[in-house]
């Protein structure tokens, strides 16, 4: 699983992006969703929770439907991964990190990390779909601030993670270049942001 962390971007898309995107499969299997100018095997979403289905018997199975107005899909689990879902109702908003997949023509996430959000988030998540510009960076210049913001997340653990406004401040750098690049860690699985404004290193 973290090979595939490593060889996947979890995109921050709208679901409807997802769903009226181009299916591109090898043999019977999907490889990846086109849309927006990306291929997208693993998506990062935020929307709220309007179904939930458990079956824990011998076969066991759990699903919850989500909704961010732009459209609806499945998170599915099964075995003992249907234990992710369980402590989430319908009418929680949530963050879903997964993968793409589909079986008998229905697009779905198998989620490998889903957390309870403040309703607010999905506001800012459609304003951040809206409004993302990405800042062009040479390699270099990317990986160079990114070895920092690293180093001073894990230098910060200590302290329960780096604050995002004085990481900025000590980097020197343009707001929005080290908010991209923090984006990008978010998005690989390197850091998370146990809240608002302040984030942790995962490795």
């Amino acid at each position: 699983m973290a090979e595939e962390f490593k060889r996947h971007t979890a995109f921050k898309l709208k679901i409807g992006d997802i769903l009226n995107g181009n299916q591109i499969t090898d043999g019977e299997k999907l490889k990846f969703i086109e849309t927006s100018g990306k291929n997208v095997a693993r998506v990062n979403l935020i929307a709220n929770i309007v179904d939930k289905f458990i079956q824990d018997d011998e076969k066991k199975f759990a699903s919850v439907t989500l909704d961010d107005a732009s459209g609806q899909i499945k998170l599915k689990t099964f075995g003992d991964d249907i234990e992710k879902l369980k402590p989430f109702e319908q009418g929680d908003t949530v963050l879903a990190i997964g993968m793409i997949r589909e079986w008998n023509k229905e697009i779905y996430v198998t989620p490998e990390i889903i957390k309870k959000k403040e309703a607010e988030y999905l506001l800012l998540r459609k304003l951040e779909n809206e409004n993302n510009k990405p800042i062009e960076l040479d390699k270099k210049q990317s990986t160079d601030i990114k070895q920092k913001i690293i180093e001073i997340i894990k230098r910060e653990e200590a302290n329960g993670g780096a604050d995002i406004k004085k990481l900025t401040e000590e980097l020197q750098s343009k707001s929005e270049t080290v908010n991209q690049e923090i984006r990008k860690l978010l998005e690989e699985g390197a850091i998370y942001e146990p809240r608002p404004g302040k984030v942790r290193y995962l490795g």
